[in-house]
């Protein structure tokens, strides 16, 4: 019979999510409740590497997806239905379910990977995002556990197989945009400088000022959450500004409605006065008052592939790591034009 981790939980006498952690040596648990689930896993012969190992010759045809922290915030925005899309469509293809793992906090999604891992739930893990100090990136890669990562990995990039944009590149091109219009006062209104592609993004953005010689300003960058309330408190604080931006860089569509809907409540004109560009080219680009200027950064695609990916890996063990780089393109609409001086 095999030994899950719910067996040993319950005879250590513990929570399922408590075993995970000791698994992951979590400082917070105690040196007493280590002892104690060790003593179990010892007894129980429970070695979590090997059972990570032998998933692959139990095929229980499911994928798991991570989401990240929040997912009812996650889910507010376009981007990650799309994404998930076109995973299921390649996942069917194939005829593989899906598991989505939520939780509301880091600690909460990493119990839930350890979990799919070591519950046999899954053959290979999608990770829908990734940040700087990534304990899931770690630990899937120190469990040699099948995984694939929508993004960037901050560590191990040439080792773990990932599908991603040249977001450095489409944020230079896009802030290069702006400058052929004439904007110089532009501002980057981003995500959490702890996820890889806000990085990426910003240093994209800050090469396109220095090659245009625009002085770069610490005052016109704001990072915020990947929701509409995002983007409307960067606004209030860039347009309070004694020298306020002609032009926003903004790192998502729906961040960037925020943006719009702040900036017509001020009395303020999108493209007369102010240019909005920004990121996905999910459907309320099009839709939005005006229309956004947005890159492509085909949402679908980066899904489909990172599935199929995932599940080439899953087949063949020995398949080296691949980068795959989606490609992007300007949407140009209504929201950006030439800048008018007052």
């Amino acid at each position: 019979m095999t030994v899950t981790i719910r067996d040993v939980a319950k005879l250590a006498g513990v929570a399922p999510s408590t075993v995970s952690r000791v698994i992951a040596n979590n400082p917070r648990i105690s040196d007493s409740t280590k002892k104690k689930v060790r003593q179990a896993m010892d007894y129980l012969g429970y070695h979590p590497n090997i059972n990570a190992r032998s998933l692959a010759a139990r095929s229980t045809q499911a994928l798991g997806l991570v989401m990240p922290s929040s997912a009812n915030k996650a889910f507010q925005n376009p981007f990650f239905p799309e994404v998930i899309r076109g995973i299921s469509t390649k996942a069917h293809e194939k005829g593989f379910a899906l598991y989505i793992s939520t939780g509301m906090n880091e600690e909460e999604i990493f119990d839930g990977v350890v979990e799919m891992v070591q519950g046999r739930r899954v053959d290979g893990i999608i990770l829908l995002s990734t940040s700087m100090d990534d304990k899931i990136v770690e630990y899937l890669y120190v469990s040699h556990f099948p995984f694939t990562v929508v993004g960037k990995p901050y560590k191990y990039e040439d080792k773990i197989s990932h599908v991603d944009n040249d977001n450095y590149r489409a944020a230079g091109e896009l802030t290069k945009h702006l400058i052929d219009l004439g904007h110089e006062r532009i501002a980057f209104i981003g995500g959490s400088l702890n996820l890889v592609m806000t990085t990426d993004r910003l240093l994209g953005y800050e090469k396109a000022l220095r090659n245009a010689e625009i002085p770069f300003r610490e005052d016109y960058i704001f990072h915020e959450e990947f929701l509409k309330e995002g983007g409307s408190g960067a606004v209030e604080a860039l347009m309070a500004l004694e020298e306020p931006p002609t032009a926003f860089v903004v790192m998502d569509d729906l961040m960037a409605l925020g943006v719009l809907g702040t900036l017509s409540e001020k009395g303020v004109s999108v493209p007369d006065d102010v240019s909005v560009v920004s990121f996905n080219n999910v459907m309320l680009a099009e839709l939005s008052t005006p229309p956004l200027t947005s890159v492509d950064i085909n949402i679908f695609q980066l899904g489909y592939k990172a599935a199929d990916c995932l599940l080439d890996s899953i087949e063949n063990e020995n398949k080296p790591p691949e980068r795959i780089i989606i490609p992007h393109k300007i949407i140009n609409r209504m929201s950006s034009a030439p800048y008018k001086k007052k």
